[in-house]
């Protein structure tokens, strides 16, 4: 294993992950949604595991940033701020 990339990973996904629960933008957080999923692909893939990171490619970085994007941009705000 390579330490170096496994922790610049790992920083990411928390980085990925924290700021899409605090940003208040609702795309802004599903692309982040999006972002953190495909870094989570590359840390299943740097420990091994290739069939679970190619079910969080499709899945989870793929179709549901997909569906929450779609999701957004269908509803409507109410108020102007």
């Amino acid at each position: 294993m390579i330490w170096p990339l496994d922790i610049i990973i790992v920083s990411m996904v928390i980085i990925c992950g924290i700021a899409a629960i605090s940003i208040k933008d609702l795309l802004g957080a599903a692309i982040l949604f999006g972002a953190y999923s495909f870094m989570m692909c590359l840390l299943w893939s740097v420990m091994g595991a290739v069939d679970v990171a190619f079910t969080e490619a499709s899945v989870g970085a793929g179709v549901s940033t997909v569906f929450f994007v779609a999701a957004v941009f269908r509803t409507s705000r109410r108020s102007k701020d």
